[in-house]
């Protein structure tokens, strides 16, 4: 494996310990989530190929997290960005970024703060109608649409793009606007206790593989992951069952390749492979 992978494994392995400490000491509740699940499952830590991390949590904590982490990280060399922390940040979902790394991502080229994350995914209620369900959905797609197009995210890089200024007050704060609302649509259904299952909404997945019952994301066990001690379904099994058929088959080779990050800055040093 690359010697660009194992460091930003390493990094990341931070990250997650951070993570954990701020959820211990506010007394919230997580679980990996994805390709960190299987990780966890299959591996006793990182996908050896795989280069994020993905964590959620219910919303309400999710919330808790997102008001008192950025308190408890002062002084510290980590940043907690979400869509009010970062206004050039259009995702809907939060990043515990390492302040003393910077990295360039494949396929994402914006002027959001960079350095090596992990990524803090909201769990949301969602309705039992299949037809709310894809109203929901298509109000979130849009709005996320709206957001990362206002904001320049593109899939390249241009020489045009250096030639741009930056985004003006107004321009900003019609973007927030739009983050308020995206927001609103993903916690429509918050105040419904009667509503059973939650989603992460902002999932890469085909929508019905990332859809839990709140028994699933609340009755967790503790498994290995590289040294720490992580929190998982205890469900696990149905889980990635759903989301990948055999989990525990490996894919071949031809797919074991990393997916997110292309440069690596640290320890002044850029590492690329």
């Amino acid at each position: 494996m690359s010697r660009l992978i194992d460091r930003i494994h390493r990094v990341e392995l931070g990250n997650l310990a951070q993570f954990i400490t701020l959820c211990h000491d506010l007394h919230l509740s997580y679980t990996l989530l994805g390709g960190s699940l299987l990780g966890a499952i299959r591996h006793q830590g990182f996908i050896p190929w795989d280069d994020d991390v993905d964590v959620g949590l219910l919303r309400p904590d999710y919330d808790r997290l997102l008001a008192e982490a950025p308190q408890r990280l002062d002084g510290t060399h980590y940043f907690l960005q979400t869509p009010n922390s970062d206004p050039n940040y259009g995702l809907s979902y939060a990043k515990l970024l390492d302040r003393n790394t910077y990295i360039e991502e494949k396929n994402n080229v914006n002027n959001a703060r960079k350095g090596i994350f992990i990524d803090i995914f909201p769990l949301d209620r969602i309705p039992v109608e299949p037809a709310q369900q894809r109203e929901q959905m298509t109000k979130f797609q849009w709005y996320n649409t709206r957001i990362l197009l206002q904001l320049r995210y593109h899939l390249v890089n241009t020489p045009l793009q250096k030639f741009q200024s930056p985004l003006g007050a107004d321009q900003l704060a019609d973007v927030q606007a739009l983050k308020d609302q995206r927001h609103a649509v993903m916690t429509a259904y918050l105040s419904q206790p009667n509503l059973t299952q939650v989603k992460n909404l902002a999932s890469q997945y085909s929508y019905n593989k990332e859809v839990f019952s709140l028994r699933q994301v609340t009755d967790l066990t503790p498994v290995p992951f590289e040294g720490l001690t992580v929190q998982v379904p205890t469900d696990y099994a149905t889980i990635l069952t759903e989301m990948y058929g055999d989990y525990l088959a490996l894919p071949p080779k031809n797919q074991r390749t990393e997916k997110h990050l292309d440069k690596l800055i640290m320890d002044n040093q850029v590492f690329t492979d």
